[in-house]
């Protein structure tokens, strides 16, 4: 099983910008030292507590100070700006990069972002759709392109100005060839999105925040989708995410992780609970439909969804965790504001040198695995 590493770090209000930004380009260089596989960005345009705006120049800025990992849009939102842009400056990245682009795609989930460029009323699912059909086409295509498909609102061609001996006109191909690993996030219970995944070819990365028997739905689906491209499914491709704190003290790891007033997990799921009710989403923390509205807490989130303890219990955990879940290729470690900063590069580094390799060992002694 790999290790890598998801960040749509929630930072509380008064935090500098640029201090977070700092911080939060901080953890992408200690998780490549660690070796850890990948690392993906999350992107909001309107959110003061994830105020990273776009990804991809996030991650242009890692290039140089990175070696090995993997750098991966965490994700896209395909919603927010025309799709030729997507394939262009993704193609630019994958070689300024030298081939370390993993392309994660979304619609784009923040109502106040879609409100903020006018298309709240329109359906992001639709223009998901319609964007990734074009940008995959323009990397595979030669210009002039003439991309025009039923009831889609982008055309897109260079018939009217490509000249070849000019070189104008012509789009250019990323370093990755047929194209870039592209992934999608999954937030939803039996999402059907997993499907049409699995049919193209693409790899799913189920969210953090969803319960252990939600995320058990996507594996289904996402063999249902390459079942119906007649390609098999392989759990190496399948990529969820938790929300982990390693400490080597028991009490400590209960207390950062969990219990206290500061804890930044605290402070993250608090966030995600309030807002998954304003969006009527709470029924994403019930263990199941009929519970009511009032049971779920946020100290019963807390325990259901955080993965806290020394490193032999964190293993013991995840293992846990794979029991519900079954076989999975990576497990993407969530990132956190760094309220305490040795406490959460301590974390980090017990993850890669002490929590994964007793995972792995466990998993390779009982004869399955990816």
């Amino acid at each position: 099983m790999r290790l890598g590493y998801f960040a749509m770090p929630m930072h509380p209000r008064g935090r500098e910008w640029a201090e977070t930004l700092r911080e939060d380009r901080e953890a992408v260089v200690l998780a490549d030292r660690l070796g850890f596989h990948d690392a993906f960005i999350g992107e909001h345009l309107t959110d003061r507590h994830e105020n990273i705006t776009n990804s991809l120049i996030f991650l242009a800025t890692l290039v140089p100070e990175t070696d090995r990992i993997k750098l991966a849009t965490g994700t896209t939102n395909l919603s927010h700006q025309h799709p030729a842009l997507v394939a262009v400056h993704s193609a630019m990245f994958d070689h300024l990069s030298g081939g370390r682009l993993i392309l994660g795609v979304s619609p784009g989930a923040l109502p106040s972002d879609a409100e903020v460029l006018g298309i709240l009323g329109e359906d992001r699912n639709q223009l998901f759709g319609e964007a990734i059909e074009i940008i995959l086409r323009m990397w595979e295509l030669d210009p002039p392109y003439d991309i025009d498909l039923p009831g889609n609102r982008f055309t897109v061609t260079t018939a009217t100005t490509y000249d070849d001996e000019l070189g104008v006109g012509i789009v250019g191909r990323p370093l990755q060839q047929p194209r870039p690993e592209i992934v999608g996030t999954v937030v939803a219970p039996f999402s059907k999105g997993v499907i049409a995944m699995g049919a193209r070819d693409f790899h799913p990365l189920s969210a953090n925040f969803l319960l252990p028997q939600w995320v058990a739905t996507h594996w289904p689906n996402y063999v249902q989708g390459k079942e119906s491209a007649g390609a098999p499914a392989a759990s190496e491709d399948w990529r969820i995410a938790r929300t982990v704190f390693v400490a080597e003290d028991a009490a400590v790891a209960e207390r950062y992780g969990r219990a206290d007033a500061d804890s930044p997990y605290r402070f993250y799921y608090g966030k995600m609970l309030a807002k998954m009710r304003a969006l009527g989403r709470l029924a994403l923390f019930k263990h199941d439909n009929d519970e009511p509205d009032d049971a779920v807490t946020l100290d019963r989130v807390l325990d259901d969804l955080v993965i806290a303890g020394t490193p032999d219990s964190v293993a013991e955990q995840v293992l846990a965790f794979r029991e519900q879940t079954g076989d999975f290729g990576e497990l993407v470690y969530a990132g956190l504001d760094w309220v305490d900063p040795d406490l959460a590069k301590l974390s980090m580094e017990l993850m890669a040198t002490k929590v994964m390799p007793q995972v792995n060992a466990a998993i390779r002694s009982s004869g399955a695995g990816a």
